[in-house]
């Protein structure tokens, strides 16, 4: 059987140890899930699209992530385009007005309404069906990516940010890194983000707490500091 290396943080590595877990069936598990994840949505992505069926043929997407896409998707049909693009998608996020990713964007110090989604053309699909764009479909892989890497059993629209800010080739990725927003600096804010969403419900329960994006935003930056110098911690390790 072959074998593949994992490699953990110090302290979660004495943890595994100190508890005697099954460290080989409990990763076969998980690799198991992420592949099926990935294979999902790479057939999806490459594949002719209808926007009515997207919930169906994406059962981890979120419903707020679908009505994106139904979006992005309905924007390129009524320009006469044969592919959707990670613009298309920016489009999506923005038109939608009301997903994390946009929470996230506010936290970031960027306007959502400042930002135009990019008309930048980008590589035909072949087939005579509508479908992604090679970029907008790599933005979606990455999105996948990520919710696995979060260990999230969902992919949002905070997950979109994240492959539309790391995507290279494609017109929103060229866009969110004009404003400083890479696929680094997305991640965290979202992880920032996901942190203080106790904090968040806490002050929609009250009604003095404020308005649902302020609160959002205060427990976004009070909860970046210590999650960025976590986060950058783990990536000198990695590398």
């Amino acid at each position: 059987m072959p074998k593949i290396n994992v490699y953990l943080p110090d302290d979660l590595a004495d943890a595994v140890r100190d508890t005697g877990l099954p460290v080989s069936p409990i990763c076969q598990r998980a690799l198991e899930q992420a592949v099926r994840r990935i294979t999902t949505i790479r057939q999806a992505v490459l594949s002719d699209l209808d926007p009515d069926r997207l919930s169906e043929r994406l059962p981890t997407f979120t419903g707020r992530l679908v009505i994106v896409l139904t979006l992005a998707a309905r924007r390129a049909q009524e320009s006469g385009a044969s592919s959707v693009t990670t613009g298309d998608l920016l489009h999506g996020m923005l038109d939608e007005n009301q997903n994390l990713g946009l929470q996230v964007l506010t936290a970031l110090d960027v306007a959502p309404g400042s930002l135009t989604a990019p008309a930048t053309p980008e590589p035909a699909t072949t087939g005579g069906g509508l479908r992604f764009s090679a970029p907008a479909a790599v933005a979606l892989e990455l999105a996948v990516g990520e919710a696995i890497g979060l260990g999230h059993n969902y992919v949002g629209c905070e997950h979109l940010l994240i492959g539309l800010a790391a995507e290279p080739d494609g017109g929103a990725g060229d866009l969110l890194r004009s404003r400083a927003v890479d696929g680094k600096a997305a991640r965290r804010a979202v992880a920032a983000a996901l942190a203080g969403y106790a904090h968040l419900r806490a002050a929609a329960s009250d009604p003095a707490g404020g308005a649902p994006a302020s609160a959002l935003m205060t427990a976004v930056r009070a909860e970046m500091a210590p999650l960025v110098e976590r986060i950058e911690r783990l990536e000198e390790r990695l590398n």
